[in-house]
């Protein structure tokens, strides 16, 4: 193997051992993989690590810009590439860091498209529609539950087990991103839900604490649930743009136009910082001028 392909999986083993996620250690993965594809197309040897200098590296950052890949794309690549250079110069296998004088490319200032409650509301209930004849109509209700009713990651959803639920003072116990844990409290239509769920579920013999399971009795994956999702949101909603994160701005937005303070739903997401929170304050703009208009003195002149 080449030095730098022997820095990436040194890399990727130090991440997994620090319990980076499977997803993110995927992600990485495929990251790395593009980056020496690039560099050794017809499987010729990749540079040294030495010979990663900036020029070298704004080459591959204008390659990514010319496949017209979207700022977010390019920001989550230029993330991993900067991760992997930083271990490199702390295990001090490179003098210099090219990777932090790359500008990121700004990314547009868009807001998340939220439903409104009567409409997730629906969509939720939706599950139980006999005449959309899906196979695990009581699983997929509780999934969109938790989902909008705790505003759950997805990959948080898929990996909840038995045991993480207090089912008599309605709390679980959610793994987040970093593997940091929270409590986030659940409402009586989720408990039932899990009652009516549990009765039915019939794990295979490898996922008896798995929560939610797919035809063959394994672990839903990401992509189930997300499938789960889009099914309901195109067949109940009409509205196939609707996908789980969806629902999780939903749960924030919602708990914001109903008086809820920042630094609580900053805590129910798993957010580290205040200010990836502090978005939901615009998507509600609307509600908030809508309370002005129906209650301030001077909005009625």
């Amino acid at each position: 193997m080449s030095e730098l392909g022997d820095a990436i999986t040194d890399f990727l083993a130090e991440r997994a051992r620090h319990n980076d996620s499977p997803n993110t250690l995927r992600s990485y993965g495929a990251d790395f993989r593009e980056f020496l594809e690039y560099f050794s197309p017809h499987e010729t040897e990749p540079p040294a690590l030495a010979a990663l200098d900036l020029l070298t590296l704004r080459e591959w950052l204008a390659h990514l810009y010319g496949r017209d890949q979207k700022p977010a794309t390019i920001r989550r690549k230029l993330a991993s590439l900067r991760a992997l250079f930083k271990f490199l110069s702390r295990e001090h296998r490179i003098e210099v860091d090219p990777s932090r004088l790359l500008r990121l490319p700004k990314m547009p200032k868009t807001l998340p498209q939220v439903p409104n409650a009567e409409v997730t509301n629906a969509l939720v209930d939706g599950t139980m529609r006999e005449n959309l004849a899906q196979p695990h109509p009581l699983r997929d209700r509780l999934l969109l539950e938790l989902l909008y009713g705790c505003g759950l990651r997805v990959s948080e959803a898929v990996g909840l087990n038995l045991e993480d639920f207090d089912r008599t003072e309605r709390w679980v116990r959610v793994r987040g991103k970093g593997r940091k844990e929270r409590q986030v409290p659940y409402g009586l239509k989720a408990a039932d839900a899990m009652d009516t769920y549990l009765a039915e579920r019939e794990p295979s013999e490898a996922e008896r604490q798995a929560l939610f399971l797919n035809h063959h009795g394994g672990r839903l994956t990401d992509r189930g649930a997300r499938n789960v999702v889009k099914f309901y949101a195109t067949h109940v909603s009409g509205d196939s743009s609707i996908h789980p994160h969806t629902l999780r701005h939903a749960f924030a937005t919602h708990l914001l136009s109903d008086g809820a303070d920042l630094r609580s739903i900053q805590e129910l997401l798993g957010h580290a910082r205040l200010s990836t929170t502090q978005k939901y304050t615009q998507v509600s703009l609307p509600d908030l001028m809508r309370v002005y208009d129906n209650s301030h003195p001077k909005a009625k002149n």
